[in-house]
């Protein structure tokens, strides 16, 4: 099929890079914003605009707050049924379902707490199984007041799960997409290096006067080489976060029967109940076990606060407290567990030392998801995402650009439904987001399903961005610019300039509150990175308006030696 080896690689790097480019942008960008998603939550949700908190009092304000949670209706609804086995007796009237565990979860950049209860289901299809129907909240950890959770989490519970799921959540297809890309990116990775013999070169070469084919070639090589361990890093990782779940048919299936007596040798060997006795047993300070799990890190010199609280069979006599340590000042996912027997207080287990091969995984895995205070580092992970998608973008670019002209002779609409494609993918992807913010600041913050006409105008921008794209690409017939790439820049700076406005005239928050007089940087943060990216889309609008009237750019070079210097990446 191809004369040699390398040309074999420039195939598989062009096409897979091509098909499945286009998850990985998404998964790049919208990591990069990941790595604020907090931040973004308080600009999104003003109310919840005050300084992080350390875990509050169970007994003063965690309890009364979460003694008040009914069953949530949509799980019951959902769930109920599913679990609920009819031979048994009838079903549980919602409001009666025994209460069967308590959490609660803070981090060191959320200000307000995660909590939730989980509800025991009588008459259980498979009384083995933990059975639970929930109710999450967000509470104020200040007063223990639960917040209204009907307001989008646009940081947290948009973007962030969008990087790795693409919000597809039937039979979680976009997770199996997203690993799919993912194992693609690593090959196209090692097929790019095997490409590239002058990677060093490459490492200084970037040429913006020439043409756009040249420059983005340049661009992408460039990109492409100097974030090179971070994007294979971060594919790989991203994978063994998710092993198990990909393993997860093989795991609920014909592993279900190992792994539940596995669940049983492990709490006999820790002392930890593996479920409840069926016998009334009083509830003792949390508060006290809190004090005792603090004292116990800082004698093992770790001292530091709890991050997550979770309290199993609730008025058992086998109930247990577990106390997780807030890892923000490590790399490694660990939380350093110590578990308390409810009734009594006295210490059950405290987590053991870790093997070699947990060791691994949790670094890996925290350093993937960064959840540790490094404000400079956090920063490095956005440029890198960044350096990502600009090095997916312009190999879009580079391979419409190749074929544009080809297929201008020869009658054919592909380079015009790739250029749409990539256009929807970048500068259409960052208007649908920074368009929800725009929608977030407009409506009302007491409109009653806000939420999801925030989530139905990011949908709409990114499809309205197609229907722009593929409207405005006659020119790529002719072998000639798009005007949707310069016409969607403008719009997001349009866009970016509105959402800063707009959080200005809403909630009072200018920059010069949130730097100078009442310094809250989340806010300001979000507001600055609004206006660099609308900086940034007006200089590329400008400078496309420039390329398209001819100015200041070299003619491209002969296609036979344009071919020579590229390396083989034309032959794709």
């Amino acid at each position: 099929m191809f004369s040699n080896f390398r040309l074999s690689m420039v195939w598989v790097h062009s096409w897979f890079g091509l098909v499945l480019g286009f998850v990985l942008m998404v998964c790049f960008f919208f990591g990069s914003l990941s790595v604020f998603d907090r931040e973004i939550d308080r600009w999104a949700i003003p109310e919840t605009r005050f300084e992080p908190q350390t875990m509050p009092s169970f007994e003063q304000v965690l309890l009364p707050a979460l003694q008040q949670l009914e069953p949530d209706e949509r799980d019951y609804a959902a769930n109920m049924p599913r679990l609920h086995d009819p031979a048994k007796g009838a079903m549980t009237p919602r409001t009666e379902l025994p209460v069967d565990e308590y959490w609660a979860y803070v981090t060191h950049r959320d200000p307000v707490l995660a909590a939730g209860v989980g509800y025991g289901v009588p008459l259980a299809k498979n009384p083995e199984d933990h059975n639970h129907i929930h109710k999450n909240v967000t509470l104020d950890p200040r007063t223990g007041e639960v917040l209204p959770d009907d307001k989008l989490k646009i940081g947290s519970r948009w973007f962030y799960p969008m990087h790795y799921s693409l919000q597809l959540k039937w039979k979680n297809l976009g997770i199996w997409i997203v690993g799919l890309a993912a194992l693609m990116m690593l090959a196209a990775l090692v097929t790019g290096v095997i490409m590239h013999r002058k990677v060093f070169r490459e490492f200084f070469t970037f040429r913006p006067w020439k043409s756009t084919q040249r420059a983005s070639l340049d661009l992408h090589n460039l990109t492409g080489v100097v974030a090179l361990p971070f994007h294979f890093f971060f594919a790989f990782t991203g994978l063994v976060i998710f092993a198990s779940f990909y393993f997860l048919p093989v795991t609920s299936t014909m592993l279900s029967p190992l792994h539940k007596q596995h669940e049983i040798h492990e709490a006999a060997a820790t002392g930890l109940p593996h479920a409840a006795a069926g016998v009334s047993a009083p509830m003792s300070s949390v508060d006290a076990m809190v004090t005792e799990a603090k004292r116990r890190w800082a004698a093992r010199d770790m001292a530091g606060e709890v991050g997550f609280l979770k309290i199993h069979f609730v008025g058992d006599s086998n109930s247990y407290v577990s106390i997780y340590r807030a890892g923000s000042d490590r790399v490694a996912l660990v939380g350093e567990g110590i578990h308390f027997k409810t009734s009594t207080g006295e210490v059950l287990s405290e987590d053991p030392p870790r093997t070699a091969v947990s060791e691994v995984n949790e670094f890996l895995t925290g350093l993937h998801l960064q959840h540790f205070e490094h404000w400079f580092l956090r920063w490095l992970y956005v440029l890198g995402g960044l350096l990502g998608a600009v090095c997916i973008a312009t190999g879009f670019i580079f391979f419409v650009e190749k074929r544009k002209l080809q297929h201008a002779k020869s009658g054919s609409h592909g380079s015009r439904v790739v250029d749409s494609l990539a256009i929807t993918t970048i500068t259409g992807m960052v208007m649908a987001a920074v368009g929800m913010l725009v929608v977030n600041r407009i409506l009302p913050a007491d409109m009653l399903g806000k939420a999801d006409w925030e989530r139905a105008a990011f949908w709409a921008v990114w499809c309205f961005s197609f229907l722009h794209a593929y409207v405005r690409s006659a020119p790529v017939l002719l072998g000639l610019f798009n005007p949707a790439w310069r016409e969607q820049c403008w719009g997001i700076v349009v866009l970016c300039v509105s959402a800063v406005l707009l959080n200005w005239a809403t909630t009072g928050d200018h920059l010069i509150k949130t730097i100078f007089t009442d310094t809250y940087w989340p806010v300001a943060g979000v507001d600055l990175s609004l206006l660099a990216c609308a900086v940034v889309s007006g200089w590329a609008a400008l400078k496309l308006a420039r390329r398209q009237r001819g100015v200041g750019v070299l003619p491209p070079k002969p296609e036979k030696q344009f071919e020579s210097e590229a390396g083989g990446v034309v032959h794709a």
